[in-house]
């Protein structure tokens, strides 16, 4: 794995703007930044990271099948006793998924590893399907990238084609975020597109506007049905509202599924690493009441609430090693994570490395930020 220094295309933001991609800066910094690029073997891409990444979506889903018939593992998630039927229900009728995404720490050298699984609501998709390529393609075409390289990303394609698994074609598919969000109602939008690629008649909902028929069926604004909705809207969030109870019985398919309120649970890592200690592209972990957990985990760690967002309530212990410290959990269930061998530290800030996941997609990747806001995108490029 190598970064490339690369200049900036000098109308980029004019690109973006012609391509709807209006959040490329963020509270006035930098989100989209081209300054730079990753180069990986072929054979990092593939044992290192694509590998890796279907070994751990196929141990996930081993996970849910057994946290559905405990309770206890329930009450460890936090999942409210209510719609516990819910989640195990919607995984035993194999509801099916869209897309998730995996966040590594990858330095080139040794095993990918897991921080966290986005199984609900990950975005990046806009960025890492189209203007990426997009990037790519332009650079190749000024001749400054060679014709063969590629940056190992069908991310548009396999979405669009799990579009046309989840619902026949020429059926009508509600999707739904925080209208005002622009990056959520932006990555929305891209995703109503692929679902027009794939044969289905899209229709925007905000999310607040969602309400509930005399037949207890949820309509749109327009008092539409609503029989299949891709929400970017996390399950933590809607199984604690008051329209929860009318989810069971409302007939709504729901993309991301319920059973995805487990995978997208920072708890799932404490139980992966019990059900598969000492596997390479785990780190160890460990629930806050773990006392022996907390003793393997050593004072070198991270602690996060079982439901967070981007880093939001990341609370790092001996911050002088925060460059190989890592972390995750709720407000009264803590994670520990095991400091990390090598933290592949950048003059931009740090590197994270994101895998897709989907039944019918092949791995794309981004990076992102973390610890300082310098963000980068990945690209996945054969060697030179």
């Amino acid at each position: 794995m190598r970064r490339l220094n690369i200049a900036e295309r000098p109308d980029w933001q004019d690109t973006a703007r012609q391509f709807g991609f209006t959040f490329h800066h963020i509270d006035g910094e930098r989100y989209w930044d081209e300054r730079y690029a990753y180069a990986f073997t072929l054979r990092q891409i593939e044992e290192d990271i694509e590998d890796p990444s279907a070994e751990l979506h196929s141990m996930c889903l081993r996970l849910v099948d057994k946290i559905v018939r405990s309770e206890e593992y329930m009450e460890r998630l936090a999942i409210p006793e209510r719609y516990r039927d819910l989640v195990a229900n919607s995984w035993k009728r194999r509801d099916p998924s869209l897309y998730g995404r995996f966040d590594f720490a990858y330095d080139g050298s040794g095993p990918a590893k897991l921080l966290e699984y986005n199984a609900d609501t990950p975005t990046s998709i806009y960025e890492t399907g189209f203007f990426q390529w997009h990037w790519l393609e332009q650079l190749i075409d000024q001749g400054r990238l060679p014709e063969s390289a590629d940056q190992f990303n069908a991310l548009h394609e396999a979405l669009a084609a799990r579009f046309a698994d989840i619902a026949p074609s020429e059926s009508v598919i509600h999707f739904a975020s925080i209208a005002d969000h622009i990056e959520d109602r932006q990555t929305v939008a891209y995703l109503e597109d692929l679902a027009r690629q794939a044969g289905l008649e899209p229709h925007f909902v905000p999310i607040d506007a969602i309400g509930l028929n005399i037949d207890g069926r949820f309509v749109d604004q327009d008092q539409m049905l609503i029989d299949r909705i891709f929400k970017l809207y996390p399950w933590e969030d809607m199984l604690r509202e008051e329209f929860a109870m009318n989810i069971a019985r409302s007939g709504t398919q729901f993309i991301e599924p319920a059973w995805k309120a487990l995978l997208s649970n920072k708890g799932i890592l404490p139980l992966l690493w019990t059900e598969y200690p000492g596997h390479p592209n785990l780190l160890p972990a460990a629930f806050d009441d773990d006392f022996a957990g907390k003793a393997m985990v050593g004072p070198n760690h991270v602690r996060k609430p079982l439901f967070s967002r981007e880093d939001g309530t990341l609370n790092c212990m001996a911050m002088a090693a925060l460059c190989r410290a890592l972390w995750a959990v709720t407000a009264r269930r803590v994670i520990l994570y095991k400091a990390m061998p090598r933290w592949p530290a950048l003059a931009t800030g740090m590197l994270l490395l994101a895998a897709g996941s989907s039944v019918r997609m092949r791995w794309a990747f981004r990076c992102a930020k973390m610890a300082a806001r310098s963000p980068a995108i990945v690209r996945s490029i054969s060697p030179m």
